[in-house]
């Protein structure tokens, strides 16, 4: 896995929701594509922070459920990155260490180019070949 880079299993067709975007809408759109997440970006595509399904146990927890409050009261804005250059063994333990399930992709001249997550490293790992015993 060493030379597995996470370009190779990151999934580049992000959902990007703005920080001013309602909590109920951002909802509707993680349901809407069976995805665990959302990306907050800039009018510049820069990440400012990441909304997952595990921050709607804390909204449903904290607000009734048809809050009209905007996803940059509830975001992650201290976002733990990886680029598409780092070894996935890097970034699975950055992930198993932090509890984490998504990690966005970013590149210093573009922004976030893509999203590594839990279920990306499992198809990976379902789908790799043992080594041939010597």
């Amino acid at each position: 896995m060493d030379d597995i880079f996470v370009a190779r299993l990151m999934s580049t067709s992000l959902h990007t929701v703005s920080a001013d975007t309602l909590v109920e809408d951002a909802a509707k759109l993680m349901m809407e594509e069976g995805i665990g997440s959302v990306v907050v970006v800039d009018d510049d595509n820069q990440l400012s922070g990441i909304l997952t399904t595990t921050d709607f146990v804390r909204i449903v927890a904290e607000r009734k459920p048809k809050d009209r409050t905007p996803v940059s009261e509830y975001m992650t804005a201290d976002v733990v990155t990886t680029t598409a250059q780092v070894p996935i063994r890097e970034v699975a333990d950055t992930m198993m260490n932090h509890g984490f399930h998504h990690v966005p992709v970013v590149d210093e001249d573009e922004g976030v180019i893509g999203m590594i997550t839990t279920t990306d490293l499992a198809a990976y790992l379902s789908t790799a070949e043992a080594p041939s015993p010597s």
